[in-house]
């Protein structure tokens, strides 16, 4: 599946729920099922800076694809991150570098987020990205 082909897949789903209360609730069961990363990995390099909640990113190459894992210490930030490593999981340091991630606008995510959860967003995407040209 491309990452165009992700990012529709995530406007479809939202497009389901009718209000914001019911998106919250699909962004918080992300979260929930968003694999544990190791404790070795919550370092202070992999903590991305300019969110509210604490967010570890860590990031691999592997195959020449990446491979990104996360936790965070709230709810709906694991979530949120989660999405993200959905659309961009075993995508090309390339692909990452140089997609615009659409799907957040489309579904509105970003106005529909307190403004320190809105920075937030914008610094999860910027390390992702970040970690793929420092892949290239």
């Amino acid at each position: 599946m491309s990452i165009e082909e992700k990012q529709q897949e995530i406007i479809d789903t939202f497009a389901m729920y009718e209000d914001w209360m019911d998106k919250y609730e699909y962004i918080i069961e992300l979260g929930k099922e968003l694999p544990i990363i190791a404790e070795e990995k919550k370092t202070d390099d992999r903590l991305i800076e300019g969110c509210q909640s604490r967010v570890w990113l860590s990031s691999d190459l592997k195959e020449g694809k990446m491979e990104f894992h996360a936790d965070s210490d709230a709810i709906i930030t694991k979530g949120i991150i989660g999405l993200l490593i959905q659309v961009m999981n075993n995508e090309t340091p390339e692909v990452i570098a140089t997609t615009d991630l659409h799907f957040i606008k489309d579904i509105g995510l970003q106005e529909h987020l307190s403004p320190t959860r809105s920075n937030g967003l914008v610094s999860m995407v910027k390390k992702m990205k970040l970690s793929a040209v420092k892949a290239i």
